[in-house]
């Protein structure tokens, strides 16, 4: 009985990939950016990381043993909602504002829709949303690297005109992650390295991030007065790259197939673009995945190849 024959309809789909593993290389290539963060911005980064990290995990495991479900912590993806919601909040926040954020991402938005692989949003950032909405003052309590914890603005805050008096800076400091802003937001060469090595481990394909940022990349050049300064501060600053690197190739809340792949990715830089250039708004990289995460069953619904031997 053990060498049993299992009969199965098609699609017949063999991978040796696991969960686990694929979290794993996600934490891997979070790494850098991580140890960027805590290096720019000190014991701030550290205190948010970790109590957006053990809430995450904690909530996760609570929520599984109420539920008589087997716990799944063990499989990291936790660990990454947590540590990608860290990414998103800045070092000044206070310790609360990481806690109640990942228990909402992981209790409302994860597990209410069954848990990992059901939800249609992407945890760490519909909690990014709520806390940005909810508080928003200490969600926007920006500091200038350093153990100081000098308040500043962000560069695209300053792009924006939304900080009178305040310098860019430099490309380079705005390269490396020298800068104001969230914590791991701020290091985009890092981000980059961290999404090549997703890509040479299989864990992405390059399509998504991409698109998305080539198409914020030629929107801003355009309409924002053909000035390559000004599109170069617009694809480093801000969220972009850890937002279509990290999110908008999230496996449960984005389309499946390569055509609405693009779809998604373009969708996702024409909102950014809109909301950064024309909202009240100087970041747009949250609000433009969400939308486009609900957006996802239609984009499938009209891409997904016909099944062979269909009849309508």
């Amino acid at each position: 009985m053990d060498n049993r024959l299992i009969v199965s309809s098609s699609p017949h789909i063999r991978a040796d990939e696991s969960v686990n593993r694929i979290m794993r290389d996600v934490v891997i290539a979070l790494l850098p950016a991580t140890l960027a963060g805590v290096y720019f911005f000190r014991i701030g980064a550290v205190k948010i990381i970790l109590a957006a990290v053990i809430a995450a995990v904690v909530t996760e495991a609570l929520i599984q043993k109420i539920c008589k479900k087997p716990v799944t912590i063990n499989d990291w993806s936790a660990v990454v909602t947590g540590l990608l919601l860290a990414f998103n909040i800045p070092a000044s926040a206070p310790w609360w504002i990481p806690v109640i954020g990942s228990v909402f991402a992981i209790a409302i938005v994860k597990q209410v829709f069954g848990g990992l692989g059901h939800n249609f949003m992407n945890p760490a950032l519909a909690a990014r949303a709520m806390l940005l909405a909810s508080w928003p003052v200490q969600m926007t309590a920006w500091v200038k690297p350093g153990a100081d914890a000098v308040s500043t603005a962000t560069p695209l805050a300053i792009l924006g005109g939304e900080a009178a008096g305040e310098q860019l800076p430099s490309l380079a400091d705005l390269i490396i992650g020298n800068i104001g802003g969230c914590i791991g937001e701020t290091s985009a060469i890092l981000l980059i390295i961290g999404g090549i090595y997703l890509v040479y481990r299989g864990v992405i394909t390059p399509r998504v991030p991409i698109i998305y940022i080539a198409t914020v990349a030629v929107l801003t050049f355009i309409l924002g007065g053909f000035s390559i300064q000004f599109m170069i501060y617009q694809v480093f600053a801000g969220g972009l790259m850890i937002g279509a690197i990290y999110m908008a190739t999230d496996y449960a809340s984005s389309p499946v197939t390569p055509k609405g792949q693009v779809i998604f990715a373009l969708g996702c830089g024409i909102l950014t673009s809109i909301i950064r250039l024309y909202g009240g708004y100087p970041e747009g990289v949250s609000y433009s995945i969400l939308l486009m995460n609900v957006a996802v069953p239609l984009i499938d619904k009209y891409t997904s190849p016909r099944v062979f031997g269909e009849v309508k």
